[in-house]
Parts: C-alpha cells; structure tokens; sequence
C-alpha cells in the first residue's frame, strides 16, 4: 500500500473534426490491443497496468481506516440475504424449474423437481462450474422442449464472450457441442436438435444468428441472420407461444424483427416489417396472429396491433390498443385466452389483463405512493396464471401467482430479511422538484422515522437518465445500512428515462441531454429546500450512462455534493462518440448523435462530455470504479477522467479510482464478492459526510 498520489504520465496527443481541434494528454491508457485485453488481460501494456495498480493501491491505503467499517456494512447487508434462498419453481410440463443457493455459495444451483412435487434433481452446478476462475457467471441455461438437454452459456473473464455447452440431463453427461464468442443466449427448436445463438464479431458487436444442429462441429453452423450496420445489434429469441424464434435487429430507436416457425427451423426468416428510423416494435403470437407493441403513426407511448401470421405487414396491421398519450405500453405477454401488459402512468407501473374472448380488461390494484412492480409469464402458453413481482422502498419484494380469470392472487413467495426487517420504522415518500425549464422530476425518497428534517441528514442522490430506462422505486437490502445511518436516499427520476411517458426520454438524449444534468442538479436543490438535506451534504452516485451524469455534475455545480460515486463512468463521451471500432460506439450515435458525421453533435457533445470540461477548480470527493475487462465503458474512461482531474482540480478532496483487474462491466462476480465493493462505495460515502 501506499500513500504516494499517483501521476499518470502527460504525453500530448491531439485530432481534428470539423476543423475542431481535441486535445489529450491521456490518451495512452487506451491500449492499442484492447479487443484482445478483453480476453486475455495479461496482455495489458506494462505502463498502463502500472497507473492503474498504483491507483488501486492509492485508493486502498486511503480507505484502510474505513477497513473495520466495511466489515461491518459487509456483514449487515450479507445478514440481510437468506443464504440458503431459492427462486420460485416455475411450471413447464412434468417438472418445475428454479435455482436455489446453498449456505455461503457465491452461485447457485439450477434445479428441477416433478410439477406436483418429488426429489429435486440438480440440473446445473454453478458453484462446481466456478471452480478454479476469478470471474464467472452464467448467461442462459435453456432447457430443451422435451426436458432431456439443457443448453447453457458461461463467462468466465466478464469481458461478456460467452461459451455455449450443452448438458445431457438424463445421464449428466456434456454433449460434445461447445461453441464460443456468442452473446449468452440460446433457443432450442421445436423438435430440440436445432439451437440458434448470436455471435459476436471482432469489435464485441452481436451480428449474427446462427444454426447449430446437433452433434455437428460448430464451424458448419449455418448463419441465418447477418446485420451489416454496425449501428445495429441482433439478438435471438422466442414468443411466450413458442412457436416463433424471433431474430431482432435493432439500435436505440428502431427495430427489425424476423420469425421462424419453430417446427421448420430451416426455413428462411420471414421479415415482419423494414426497419424504418425511429420506428420500435416488438412481437407476440397468439393463436395465428401476431401481437405488436409499436410507436408507429405517432403513437409515441406505443399500442398494440394484431396482424395475421400468413400477412405480417404493415399494411395488415389493426388497433387492438390504442395509443394513449401518457400512457407509456411497457411490455405485453400473449398467452392463449389472455393478454397481459404492463404500464407505466403518472410514473407508476400497473398491470392490465385483457381477456381475449371478450375483450374485457382490468388492472391489478396496488395501493403504496411508489413501489415497482414486474410481470413474468413463465414458461407456459396455454395458463390462466401469470407471475408478478411487487415491492416498495420499505417493503420486501413479493411474488405472486395471479390467476387471470378468477382475479385471485397467491403469494408465493415474500423476501426475507433473515437479520430482521421493520417497515414501520421506514418513510417512502415521492416528490416532484421543479427543472429550470419547468417540468416536474420525480424524486423517490427512503429515509428512517427517526431521522430529522432539518437539513442535518447526509444524503445519497441516485440517478440514471438515459436509453430510457427507467428505475424503479424498488427494495433494496444494501441501501438500510446507510438509512439507519441517519442518510436519506433518493432517486431522482430524471429525463433520459421513461419515468413519464417516451417524451421524457425524448427529452434526455441527442442535444436535449442536458435536461438529464439540470433536472438531477433541481433535485438536489429541491431537498436541500424541502429540509431533507444540506449543500454540501449529499453524496451523487451512478453508474454506466449514470457515471456521465455524474461527471457531468461534477463540472457544473461540485459545491452541491459531498462526494460523487461514479460506477463504471461514461465520462469520455466525445473520444468514445468519434471511435466507431469500439463494441457500442455505432449503436449509440442515436442516443448521444455521431459527431463524426454531425459537427452539431460534436459540439453539443463536447459542451458537455465530462472528460472534455474538466477545469482547474475545487471538486468534491470522487470515487471512480472501472473493470478492465468491460466491452461496455472501457476500463480507460474513469482512468483518463481521474487522471485529468488530478492534474487540475484545486482542492485536497480525496479522488479515487479502483480498477477490477479481473471483471468487467458488472464488478465482481458472485453473490457475496460483490458486495465487498458495495461495502467500500458506502464506507467512503459515511467517510466524506463525517458518519464514518
């Protein structure tokens, strides 16, 4: 360890675009050879490797008297999780199927018992297939149609190249079948000798589907799908139905979808409707037809269309829900006498049933002032039941069989807090805060009963704000180690998602993406107004898309926080935005614009990328986690960002970077490992408001 602050070498660099010149003292932490730093970390040029171990020890030595105070957070949020938990047992034919974790396990086993129950049988060994790596996680485990195989697809780098295996269940043995380099994913045929899987190319971009037949090698596999724009990703799926294998293309904002029918999977993909920019849909089957979400003629928070099978296009499409403005369709599941859907109204999600005989619909009741709430349709068609997952800020999650001709509801299953949990003694409250141009952000708040409103409490501001993701107002047993702490935590339901309807997404992305700074800086504000807390007092955390916001913070009003907590941080976003060879670089030009193209785009994204506006001036405490095998934001990004804000900043705050040398775009794996880092974030957030 040590208490040296690392300085990472200048070495100048500078381009032009649009007769813009950039400059980059830091560009050299971006390895030349990243594509295969993904596979093989070990290759990682020695100078690079040296800054960021120099950085880790750095932010260790500084973290070292908080040590007893992450064991401590460690042990509370572990004593939360039941250790030896298990899924519920999802029904499909013979058997049920769910996983389970045995006491202490970092993974869990994937199990099946007979429907009606019997002896459990283990399907999958997760902690067995661990053994031996520093990284690892399953990415599908599908079981075939006549439950004698199960396909499933492992990581063991975090770099997301997954490995697709396939496991005789009748005798436990491994078919001979391994085929690398795919995206995770697979889907079995109707008559179980066919499975279909997305590969992945030389920049980590899903561009293919392939056939994979059985007992054949995997070099002749038959490529059914290939997307030629890098700008857009493919993936391969099924209907609730099973009956149609979906292959769908797709960017931020339009979508192209494919089907095969599931009984001839050698036949051609038939092509539902062409791609048409801006235009998104998705797809079910029921009984012949086909069930469309879509945006399309201006229905801007998406209805349902039903089109024929034999006629899938445009032209053939009908209303079967309209569109209703600022009532954002969020998903739908088509089984065969009911359709579900879930919404998202004045910001809160409901869920709608439809009875297809008669098309009488009603609405699942829930009665918190925030909460989150997931459908799940399982692996059945022909079923009154669907599953949903309902919890609150204060209340645990619960599951529910809902059956949707009778209207009953049966819990199923309700999380436990094994070192014990009192919702009483929580408050969940939903705000708005005002934006400067107006528009009202929601903000989510959890705070304990004793904790006072008087501006004293610290304060944990959480926002997202893009691709339109919308975070829920769910439980969490991590976030009650700093609420009885005395903190407050929010969420700030900022523009960039669809907390209120696809408009608000609108509002976030492309030029508009500003909006996602200024409305998370009016919640902050909004707070410190309302009592819940003070300048200076609240500490700002996202991750991903959410660590730009936190750069992008960080520049505009550091005298606001206490510290900032950037996972994973997109903070380079012009360089990145101008390197189409890296995995999400083409795919994102809709959401932030292609300032290679577009010198608008570059302008706006230069106004604000969090890299590009670091100044000489006074930051709060910062925090920035990176993972060296991450495809997603490459591990350089926080590295640049903390070394340039080393080199300017004028205050003696801490700044932190910690970079995973062994994960990527997710931290640790593992069920326990990970909240070690979690432990480490909240120990430095008690560490910079004085709770420590």
């Amino acid at each position: 360890m040590t208490d040296s602050v690392p300085a990472a070498a200048r070495k100048p660099y500078s381009d032009a675009h649009h007769g813009r010149a950039r400059h980059d003292d830091y560009a050299w932490l971006r390895a030349h050879n990243w594509q295969q730093v993904m596979r093989e970390p070990e290759t990682l040029d020695a100078d690079i490797r040296a800054y960021l171990e120099a950085e880790n020890a750095y932010t260790e030595a500084q973290l070292a008297p908080t040590k007893a105070l992450q064991d401590t957070l460690f042990a509370e949020i572990k004593g939360r999780i039941k250790e030896d938990d298990s899924s519920v047992p999802s029904p499909d034919g013979p058997f049920a199927y769910y996983s389970r974790w045995e006491q202490g396990a970092e993974y869990p086993l994937y199990c099946r018992r007979p429907r009606d129950g019997g002896a459990e049988a283990i399907i999958l060994d997760g902690p067995k297939l661990a053994e031996g790596t520093s990284y690892f996680r399953i990415g599908d485990a599908a079981h075939s149609h006549d439950h004698r195989l199960l396909a499933y697809s492992v990581d063991v780098a975090g770099s997301e190249y997954f490995t697709v295996r396939i496991k005789n269940l009748e005798t436990g043995d491994l078919l001979t079948d391994e085929i690398p380099d795919t995206s995770g994913g697979v889907v079995w045929s109707a008559d179980d000798t066919t499975l279909f899987y997305t590969v992945l190319d030389a920049n980590h971009r899903p561009c293919k589907v392939m056939r994979h037949r059985l007992g054949t090698e995997v070099a002749e596999d038959v490529c059914v799908y290939e997307e030629k724009d890098a700008g857009f990703f493919v993936g391969v799926g099924q209907t609730q139905s099973g009956r149609l294998i979906l292959i769908d293309s797709h960017d931020h904002q339009t979508s192209e979808i494919r089907f095969i029918p599931s009984d001839t999977p050698e036949s051609a993909p038939v092509l539902i409707a062409e791609r048409t920019d801006g235009h998104e849909y998705d797809v079910e089957e029921w009984e012949g037809h086909l069930i469309i979400r879509t945006n399309r003629d201006g229905a801007e928070d998406f209805k349902l269309v039903q089109a024929p099978l034999e006629t899938p296009g445009l032209d053939s499409w009908t209303d079967l829900v309209p569109h209703r403005p600022g009532t954002l369709l969020l998903a739908h599941y088509a089984l065969k006498g009911h359709l579900a859907r879930l919404e998202r109204h004045a910001g809160l999600p409901r869920a709608i049933i439809r009875d297809m005989a008669s098309g009488e619909e009603h609405a699942i009741a829930f009665d918190e002032e925030a909460y989150s709430l997931g459908l799940s349709a399982g692996y059945e068609y022909d079923t009154t039941q669907i599953r949903f997952t309902y919890s609150s800020m204060t209340t645990p999650s619960e599951q529910y069989d809902y059956d949707m001709a009778t209207r009953g509801r049966t819990l199923l299953k309700r999380q436990e807090v094994p070192s014990g949990h009192e919702p009483a003694d929580y408050v969940t409250r939903r705000l708005m805060a005002t934006a400067p141009d107006g528009e009202q952000v929601p903000v989510s708040l959890l705070y304990h009963k004793d904790t006072p409103l008087d501006g004293s409490a610290p304060c944990l501001l959480y926002g997202y704000g893009a691709y339109g993701i919308t975070i829920p107002a769910g439980f969490s047993v991590a976030r009650l180690s700093l609420v009885d702490r005395g903190f407050v935590h929010a969420i700030a339901h900022i523009r960039g998602g669809k907390d209120k309807g696809y408009q608000w997404y609108r509002q976030g992305k492309l030029k508009q993406k500003t909006n996602t700074f200024t409305d998370f800086i009016a919640a902050g504000e909004h707070l410190i107004a309302e009592g819940f807390t003070a300048k200076g007092r609240i500490v700002a955390q996202g991750g991903s898309a959410g660590g730009m916001l936190m750069g992008a913070v960080a520049n505009m009003r550091p005298d606001l926080f206490a510290g900032i907590v950037a996972e994973v941080p997109f903070v380079d976003v012009l360089a990145t935005m101008l390197d189409d060879t890296l995995p999400l670089t083409p795919p994102e030009w809709n959401e932030w614009g292609n300032p290679i193209a577009d010198v608008d785009a570059y302008d706006w994204i230069a106004a604000y990328s969090p890299y590009d506006n670091v100044e000489a001036k006074d930051y709060p405490a910062i925090f920035a986690l990176g993972g060296l095998a991450d495809p997603r934001v490459t591990y350089w990004e926080p590295a640049k960002w903390v070394a340039k804000l080393r080199a300017l900043k004028t205050d003696d705050n801490l700044l932190l970077l910690k970079t995973n040398m062994e994960a990527g775009h997710g931290g640790k794996s593992g069920r326990f490992e990970g909240l070690h880092e979690v432990a480490e974030v909240f120990a430095f957030c008690l560490l910079v408001t004085g709770k420590a």
